[in-house]
């Protein structure tokens, strides 16, 4: 009897024991953490812990067993034979397929080499390698994306010769632009904390096939950090500090953040301060760039001062927090729940640019700064993985942001701020789906977008402290709407080649009304309910190991937002932009050929040209208001300019780039970009 319970009792401890693998790295024999493992129809999956073990009593004895890991080939193994060969498995690590980063352009993981389009990858080694003030400075280290800065507190992107407006920001998947992006320089990238930023990927190209208004130029693409659970029964905690300091503007960040992980559910949360001085310029620009004096008020009046380094341009400082809270938590194999809370709020900013403007040897401008620039994003995403009839995975998002922003002005030597305030309530519906075939994946979803603007304006006396309302800058209580179907189709149609398409439908509802209190406007409202069909299509052939082709064609619009047909702004001296009703949507339409060339491992060229032709270009221009073509605006007369469409515009251009790793640890990378618009 006492054998009998001996050899059962060991019976069941091998059998415990059976169900925990391990799995290496064949070369170094190195455990393996973050290996995916799950059967093929992905109805049960697990992970590695950081020691690459994983329990696998899920799945039943004679079940295949995918072993997938982003820098290493796929194995299938029956759970059988794993347990056989001494529970362990053994990956071949791919050094090509650390390149092929899997990207979300479709709203969901595909691989590099399938994608026609050119992607660019930001990987967590190179935010740390960059140490970025503000998420402009991320993109400008790519050598992908010019950026232009009015002052400190700023950074417009642009690709490929379009910006602002005409460029679509995404943030966790959730649209970040509004309906009052406007066409001038634009700094809303700034809120991203780039501390907070796991990675990024941009599209270069239009991208409206998936991403509807905008994407015109390309797509920004910013994934924050996210929770990582424990797979050891246990509760685990973890976290990183930063802390940085910059000579050029006395920069002073500091960082934290903190995971909390259990076997279902996981939290992250991070918190960034930077305070950043007056920036300090190169010795060798133009001398008239140099800011030899500032304003300053002392004693109920403007005078100026002597700079005494007029390489510090007095005054560009500010500071910034950023926060950011994630929970996720996954139930089983199949669904995943996600909430993500984001706030970025910035100090009142200075607009240098306008600062140092001098008419006649005085400064125009004893003040003019930004008000803060605040930004909330509350993120609610289910996903669903399973062998549906329609859909393999599903995934929903329900997204609500908040954004602040204001404008303040005054001249020199007078005692009136000119202020406008606005404030957007964005909510954002998207149901997202995949239904893989054999040779071929099939992208399809809905959005739903609505953007509520309010705005205001008044004049404030500094010394009485009298407020009077004065023109607001966009229509109060306006509305922009977009309602969008999409889809999109990949076919492997050999090993090396593969073709992608899609099409989406948007129609897009715009409602504004216009204040007549202050300006004598021959309109009392503007009423848009438009539509534009947008498709790509192109191929990815991997000729050989040295030759990559991508060839691909697409279209892309933009409708008017509250900013094109509603702005009051002066966007120059001497000239105020004023509303039209008669806007319509531009299109855009693309070619581009591209070829990655790798002559041996460690060296590669890439090569691209690429025309866009843009049909109904919105574009400021001259305009007359009720027959007047002078107006005064804010006491000074002002030639009166209107965002209309054009006849046409183009951009063209080539692109090049080079790539050379010495070493593991050393890389030399240069690029070149040549654009030509008109």
């Amino acid at each position: 009897m006492r054998l009998l319970f001996g050899i059962i009792a060991f019976f069941l401890s091998f059998q415990i024991y059976a169900q925990e693998i391990q799995v290496f790295d064949k070369e170094t024999n190195e455990p393996l953490p973050n290996v995916a493992i799950y059967n093929p129809e992905k109805s049960r999956t697990t992970l590695t812990n950081f020691d690459g073990f994983a329990d696998i009593s899920k799945f039943s004895t004679n079940e295949i067993l995918i072993f997938k890991h982003i820098s290493h080939d796929e194995v299938r193994m029956r759970k059988f034979d794993i347990i056989r060969e001494n529970h362990s498995v053994y990956l071949n690590s791919n050094e090509n397929e650390l390149e092929q980063v899997i990207l979300s352009i479709s709203k969901f993981e595909m691989s590099k080499e399938d994608i026609p389009q050119k992607i660019v990858t930001v990987t967590p080694e190179d935010i740390k390698l960059y140490t970025p003030q503000t998420s402009a400075d991320l993109l400008e280290n790519t050598g992908q994306v010019y950026v232009q800065k009015s002052q400190l507190g700023g950074g417009s992107p642009m690709i490929r010769g379009f910006a602002t407006n005409r460029l679509l920001i995404t943030v966790d998947g959730v649209r970040m632009n509004t309906a009052i992006f406007r066409s001038g320089n634009l700094q809303n990238v700034i809120s991203i904390d780039p501390l907070a930023v796991e990675s990024s990927e941009i599209i270069i190209g239009p991208g409206s096939v998936v991403y509807g208004s905008d994407a015109i130029g390309g797509v920004m693409n910013f994934y924050t950090l996210r929770p990582d659970f424990s797979f050891n029964g246990k509760t685990s905690v973890s976290g990183n500090a930063y802390s940085c300091y910059a000579t050029a503007n006395n920069e002073k960040t500091v960082h934290a953040d903190v995971n909390v992980g259990r076997q279902k559910w996981a939290s992250k949360t991070s918190v960034t301060y930077s305070d950043f001085g007056d920036l300090k310029m190169g010795k060798h620009g133009p001398e008239e760039y140099l800011r030899t004096d500032y304003a300053i008020r002392r004693n109920g009046e403007d005078i100026k001062v002597e700079n005494p380094d007029p390489r510090v341009q007095k005054p560009t400082g500010y500071n910034q927090i950023n926060l950011l809270e994630k929970i996720k938590f996954m139930p089983d194999g199949n669904w995943d729940f996600n909430l993500g809370l984001i706030y970025s709020t910035t100090s009142d900013y200075p607009r240098y640019d306008r600062l140092y403007r001098k008419r006649d040897g005085v400064l125009r401008s004893a003040e003019w700064y930004y008000g803060p620039q605040s930004w909330f994003l509350g993120n609610f995403k289910v996903n669903k993985t399973g062998n549906g009839k329609v859909y393999d995975k599903a995934q929903f998002t329900a997204a609500y942001q908040y954004f602040a922003e204001s404008r303040n002005d005054r001249n020199f030597g007078e005692e009136v701020l000119f202020n406008t305030e606005e404030n957007v309530d964005a909510y954002s519906f998207n149901f997202d789906f995949e239904k893989g075939f054999q040779e071929s994946k099939f992208f399809y979803g809905i959005e739903y977008v609505l953007n509520n603007v309010h705005s205001e304006g008044e004049s404030r006396h500094i010394i009485s402290g009298e407020v009077n309302p004065t023109a607001s800058r966009y229509p109060d209580n306006s509305s922009w709407q977009s309602f969008a179907a999409y889809g999109s189709y990949q076919w492997k149609i050999q090993e090396n080649l593969a073709f992608q398409s899609g099409l989406r439908y948007n129609r897009v509802i715009l409602n504004a009304d216009f204040d007549a209190g202050f300006y004598n406007f021959p309109f009392e409202e503007a009423d848009i309910n438009t539509g534009a069909l947008t498709g790509s299509a192109g191929i990815n052939w991997q000729q050989n190991n040295n030759l990559n082709w991508r060839l691909n064609l697409s279209t892309a619009f933009r409708a008017p937002n509250i900013d094109d047909i509603g702005k009051i702004f002066d966007s120059e001296p001497g000239a105020v932009i004023v509303p039209n009703p008669d806007l319509e949507p531009e299109y855009a339409y693309n070619g581009e050929l591209g070829v990655d060339w790798t002559p041996v491992e460690n060296i590669q060229f890439e090569i691209a040209g690429f025309y866009t032709y843009l049909d109904n270009a919105m574009v400021r221009r001259d305009f007359s208001l009720d027959g007047e073509t002078i107006i005064d605006y804010q006491g000074e007369p002002s030639r009166v300019q209107a965002i209309q469409n054009s006849a046409s515009a183009y951009v063209y251009g080539f692109e090049g780039g080079m790539k050379i790793d010495f070493s593991v640890a050393f890389r030399l990378t240069s690029q070149l970009t040549i654009t030509e618009g008109k």
